[in-house]
Formats: structure tokens, sequence, C-alpha cells
């Protein structure tokens, strides 16, 4: 497979090229607005199947795309990349969360998925996940933990899921339609403020489900 990671010199996607790499089963392609930067990271992460380009560039010949920016910047990415992107699956793993002070981390008031407006904005399928996943457990070894993801489109999230499978101990585990991407997104917050409160690297187990490799 190859995957083009949007925002790969930032903190969770350079964390999840780096395991891709560590893996050393897909082709990666570091997506940055700074082509010099995506290179300059790909050197970093070595390997001989990392390469660095433009956001436009990165998206053009993937099997999958990973959308991950930070989430003010999802949007416009998504616009920009949109022509180069046409049908190819989309994977949005940013959550749009705000530090309230008092409070802790909180969810986005908006009632649409932050990945629901990505999918408005372009043709591909946009499947959600990842999002209970934090950057410093993907530096890890596959972390004890499942991947939740969502989407409309079958075949586009059938493709997630086995990307995701390749990331964790756990399962990747099909959470249902796009519309769910609300409920996936606000777990970063829970997760975020878990870590903050018992200074600990939180992941999701999901209970009851069996017969799910």
């Amino acid at each position: 497979m190859r995957v083009a990671i949007l925002g790969g010199t930032g903190s969770f996607g350079r964390a999840l090229a780096g395991r891709l790499v560590a893996l050393g089963s897909d082709d990666v392609v570091i997506g940055s607005r700074d082509e010099a930067r995506a290179r300059e990271t790909a050197t970093e992460l070595g390997g001989a199947r990392v390469t660095g380009a433009t956001n436009e560039d990165a998206v053009a010949a993937a099997d999958l795309v990973v959308l991950a920016v930070n989430a003010g910047a999802a949007l416009d990415t998504a616009r920009a990349v949109a022509g180069p992107l046409g049908t190819t699956p989309l994977l949005s793993v940013a959550s749009a969360i705000e530090f309230r002070k008092g409070a802790g981390m909180v969810c986005d008031p908006n009632a649409v998925s932050l990945a629901e407006r990505v999918q408005d904005v372009v043709e591909a399928p946009v499947v959600a996940g990842l999002h209970s996943i934090a950057a410093s457990n993907l530096e890890a070894l596959r972390p004890d933990e499942d991947a939740l993801l969502c989407g409309d489109d079958a075949a586009a999230k059938e493709l997630a899921l086995e990307f995701a499978r390749k990331l964790v101990g756990g399962r990747a585990l099909d959470a249902g339609p796009l519309a769910s991407a609300r409920a996936l997104e606000g777990m970063t917050a829970v997760i975020v403020n878990l870590n903050r409160r018992y200074k600990a690297h939180a992941g999701l187990r999901i209970t009851g489900v069996d017969g799910v490799e």
C-alpha cells in the first residue's frame, strides 16, 4: 500500500510515519505545505520506502491518504488537495478540541464532526478514526489498544481498517457511519484529560466484541 500522510512533519503524522517505516510493509509519502521540510523529515525517518513531497504531490499516487494536520488546518488542506486527491480514500484523524481553563480539554461545540466537514469539501470517501491513539503510543511497539473507525463508504472503510490493524496490538473496529465521527473526535478530549489527570498514556479497549481479529 502507498500511504500519503498530510501533516507528516507534525507530531502525530511523524509518529505514524515512523511506525509505518518500522513495519516496512508500505510505501510512505510525507506530505507538507513545505516540500523541503517534508523531504527532511523523510530523511530523518530513514528507510528506502519513505519520501517527502508537497501535500498535493503526495496524494497523487496514493492508495490511502491520512489527513494528520492539526484541526485548524484540516479544511484548508482538504480543499487544497481535493483535485489531485480525486476519489482516493481519505482517513481523517484530527479532532477539533480546545483547552478551557478550569475545565481541561473540551469537545468542539459544532454539531457536525470535523470529518463530516472534510467530506463536504472533497469527492473522496472520508473515513474517520485513530482519534484515541496518542502519538507517543505509536512511537512505542504496537500499543495494546483498539482502533475505532467510522465511515459511509464500505470499501474505503475496509481499506482504513486494514491499515489500522497494522498499527495497534488490539483490534481495528468498525464504529458505524461517518456521523459517528463526532463521538470519536470527542474521545480525544477524554483521552487527553485522562493523561493529564493521571500522568498516563491512556488508550481504549472495547469489551464484549468477540470474533474480531
